[in-house]
């Protein structure tokens, strides 16, 4: 990668070869502002308590782990 939001120039080539010059810009721009949002929501991202009795714990923690893990 060019940069850490962005892609490589060859990525963007092999999408302009691949789909077209204009679709391909089109779907690297949008990749590029897609994880620049999750890059975001990272950043602004807040730990909740539950509050609500008789939550399962179980659920929570395992959903904590799956966002906080970068593979979706």
């Amino acid at each position: 990668m060019s940069n850490n939001l962005g892609l490589s120039y060859s990525a963007r080539k092999a999408l302009s070869v691949h789909v077209g010059e204009a679709a391909g810009n089109e779907i690297a721009n949008l990749i590029q502002r897609m994880a620049a949002q999750i890059e975001e929501l990272k950043r602004s991202k807040v730990n909740v308590t539950s509050i609500v009795p008789g939550a399962k714990q179980d659920d929570d923690a395992h959903f904590a782990s799956v966002i906080d893990s970068d593979s979706f």
